[in-house]
């Protein structure tokens, strides 16, 4: 049964580095979009937000 074993041992590790890949890919976005929307630094006040930027509302209502 050693081939079974190692087969599905084998497809473990591949499933657990996709779920890293896509995990890190959300992040990345979402951090993305977490930045752009918040304060500006000094002298990029005045800067055009990317048109690929969701506007977040900064007061929700709960």
């Amino acid at each position: 049964m050693e081939p079974a074993v190692s087969a599905a041992q084998e497809g473990a590790g591949v499933s657990l580095a996709a779920v890293f890949v896509v995990g890190f890919l959300a992040a990345a976005g979402l951090g993305s979009i977490a930045w752009y929307n918040s304060r500006r630094p000094t002298g990029w006040e005045d800067k055009e937000r990317p048109d690929i930027v969701p506007e977040v509302d900064p007061n929700p209502h709960v």
